[in-house]
């Protein structure tokens, strides 16, 4: 096991990833920008270091300012969270390079799981449903031959990156053309790769997506599924596990071709597969995320399993701490995105001072936050301040103490998407688990 871990984060990710060290005895080091020196990671952390101005390109993402940070404190392991170089492949390399282990899958996993069309290869080899569409395509008459036989409508998406850019819909060639030259245009600017592919538009999808972990042993273990269909342009708003809208069937299935690609990849640490799931149950692989998610803590409430201990216990050459027999989920949870946006005002960033704070508890009740009352929220970053999960033994039960704990959840100062999270629990559609990937820009009119 490591002795010291320098967590190359902020926020309540970090603070989760400090938690979780201290728990087994290692320990830590924080990072932090000018803006973040009074950040609560920054005061639970063993150690804390500098590394430069507010904006992230000159902190958060300075990979040579976080290397040296790992070097001053004589951390012997980086931790990236998720979020700014979790999916960096250079950066794993570098630490690689430096002599520190990255918890997190090798450099050269990230690399091809994060080339969408490279990991859509590597699904095809490992017999793992693709949507019908293209490999990565140079040039736009390769596009449109290519949408001629898919057949329309489509989705031009940037080959690389994620996070909904480089993403356009066409329901026809003219559209299409146009769609070409803004989405390579966005995946150039967001990813440094114009390069795109073509994927069969499915309407009315769901988003589902199964965690997996692997140790340097070979064991792979999937910790099942995820709903993920409640999105506000192609942002997660709030997420379920397990999925509402698939049979038994589909989960085991679901579940195994996901740890089929893992192995497939030679895929260690934590990572997730995610999946698009239509109105008869098939599913098709979209992408893999090599990192922990936001929502990680949903499936740590129903199967019991730390993923974070367990990222970092396999990163330092243990075994994991779990077989696939192991894994028996439990109960019903759901997690609940809290940001410092205005809803009524198209979800505006909203930062500024916290003047009051008061947090739910009681049974089934966690938050995983970073905020505390006079803690000033920066607006230099990701507008996401905390985390509100539940689980229930039903997932009736989990609605009720959801709708109970939202009521308790108090923030003043600033504005935040409670409101709009206790009015999804009133929605029918919400209360039937009966909802897809377009349904909350319907309801809200996007």
């Amino acid at each position: 096991m490591f002795e010291k871990v320098l967590v190359a984060n902020r926020g309540e990710i970090a603070l989760r990833i400090i938690r979780a060290c201290q728990e087994l005895g290692v320990s830590t080091v924080a990072i932090y920008s000018d803006a973040d020196s009074e950040a609560l990671h920054v005061r639970h952390a063993d150690e804390s270091v500098n590394i430069g101005p507010p904006p992230a390109a000159k902190s958060y993402l300075n990979i040579q300012a976080i290397l040296d940070a790992a070097e001053q404190s004589g951390a012997e392991a980086v931790h990236p969270g998720y979020g700014f170089l979790a999916e960096n492949a250079a950066f794993a390399a570098a630490c690689k390079e430096a002599g520190l282990t990255f918890i997190g899958p090798l450099a050269s996993a990230i690399e091809r799981m994060g080339d969408k069309a490279v990991a859509r290869t590597l699904a095809v080899e490992a017999d793992v449903p693709v949507v019908p569409g293209s490999e990565a395509l140079a040039s736009t008459e390769e596009i449109m031959k290519s949408a001629a036989e898919v057949g329309y409508p489509v989705m031009v998406k940037a080959a690389t990156g994620g996070g909904g850019r480089g993403i356009r819909v066409a329901e026809d060639e003219e559209r299409l053309r146009a769609s070409v030259r803004v989405a390579k245009q966005e995946a150039e600017a967001a990813f440094g790769d114009g390069s795109l592919y073509l994927e069969k538009l499915l309407l009315q999808p769901r988003h589902v997506e199964v965690q997996v972990i692997g140790d340097r042993e070979g064991n792979i273990v999937h910790l099942y599924e995820r709903e993920c269909s409640m999105q506000r342009r192609r942002q997660k708003v709030l997420e379920e596990a397990p999925s509402p809208g698939i049979s038994p069937g589909t989960r085991e299935q679901m579940a195994e071709a996901a740890v089929r690609l893992a192995r497939e990849s030679g895929y260690t640490n934590a990572g997730t597969v995610e999946f698009l799931v239509d109105k008869d149950e098939n599913f098709y692989f979209i992408e893999m995320n090599t990192r922990v998610q936001v929502e990680h803590p949903i499936t740590e409430m129903i199967t019991g399993v730390d993923l974070v201990k367990e990222q970092v216990r396999v990163a330092s050459g243990e075994p994991l701490s779990i077989e696939q027999e192991d894994v028996v989920p439990k109960g019903w949870a759901m997690e609940f995105r809290i940001n410092a946006e205005d809803p009524d005002q198209d979800f505006m960033p909203w930062p500024g001072e916290i003047s009051f704070l008061e947090l739910p508890g009681g049974p089934g009740v966690r938050v995983d936050s970073a905020l505390y009352q006079g803690y000033r929220i920066p607006p230099f970053y990701d507008s996401l301040i905390g985390k509100l999960i539940v689980w229930g033994l039903t997932r009736e039960e989990a609605i009720d103490r959801a709708r109970r704990a939202l009521r308790e959840y108090k923030i003043e100062g600033v504005k935040t998407t409670i409101p709009l999270h206790l009015r999804l629990l009133d929605d029918e559609a919400f209360a039937s688990g009966n909802y897809h990937t377009g349904y909350l820009e319907e309801l809200l009119g996007d």
